[in-house]
């Protein structure tokens, strides 16, 4: 069986044939990747200066208290956020004064005692600090979330620390926290209708000049109306059917 050449102009070394046992056997050099090391050096370095040239925390949420602005990128911070700027604290505020950074502590938002009766807290486990900070008030920290008294079981990174709502709860008050049992979740009623009947109707109540505009849901359960007229004509439907006795 004759053994094809592959084009001149493909980066393939030369074919070398054998013949024995009545065929053909090829193989096929295959050239060689040239490697590229000062290429590859040059992306390194790049890749490291952009990372050595990103604003630390720090400096990305700095806050000049007597304008309300953020000196890095220029914009002001909203009115309604100006009471708690003044008197709430950061996180990171609180865990810099703190024993081990705080691990262990439990902490909570001013929003969340506001918005819900539920306990809602992070406990610290974990804490990695920004050393160039002038105060050491800037950084990471992980941690275990129970919001509105339900616990989630992996641990992940603390969001929002730089927000100006955050609490100690006291060591007083954290096995009240924990103690706390959520109410059981109501039975779901109402489920969306299918994609295409959802369009349908919505069309129907446009063309109709319809001008409710609630999401149509479908009940899982029917409701009747138990009265005596329900009953009547349930008496009545019944004899009906069953015919007059003779």
């Amino acid at each position: 069986m004759p053994c094809r050449v592959p084009h001149r102009s493909s980066k393939i070394s030369p074919v070398n044939t054998f013949s024995g046992f009545g065929g053909t056997l090829c193989i096929i050099m295959v050239k060689k990747k040239r490697l590229r090391l000062i290429a590859e050096m040059a992306r390194k370095v790049r890749a490291y200066r952009e990372l050595k040239s990103r604003p630390r925390e720090s400096q990305k949420y700095a806050l000049d208290y007597e304008t309300m602005r953020r000196p890095l990128t220029g914009k002001m911070l909203p009115v309604l956020a100006w009471q708690d700027v003044r008197k709430e604290s950061r996180l990171f505020s609180l865990l810099a004064g703190m024993r081990l950074f705080g691990v262990g502590r439990m902490f909570t938002r001013k929003s969340w005692l506001e918005d819900h009766n539920e306990a809602s807290y992070w406990q610290i486990t974990k804490v990695k600090v920004d050393y160039t900070a002038e105060n050491m008030d800037h950084g990471k920290a992980w941690g275990f979330l129970t919001f509105k008294g339900k616990k989630e079981s992996e641990m992940k990174e603390v969001d929002k620390v730089m927000y100006h709502d955050w609490r100690l709860i006291p060591k007083h008050m954290e096995q009240q926290f924990k103690d706390f049992e959520p109410l059981p979740e109501p039975p779901v009623r109402y489920v969306p209708y299918p994609p295409l009947l959802r369009a349908m109707m919505l069309a129907q109540r446009k063309t109709g000049g319809s001008a409710v505009v609630e999401e149509p849901a479908l009940p899982l359960k029917r409701d009747v109306v138990l009265n005596k007229d329900y009953f009547r004509r349930q008496e009545a439907e019944r004899r009906s059917k069953a015919g007059t006795a003779v």
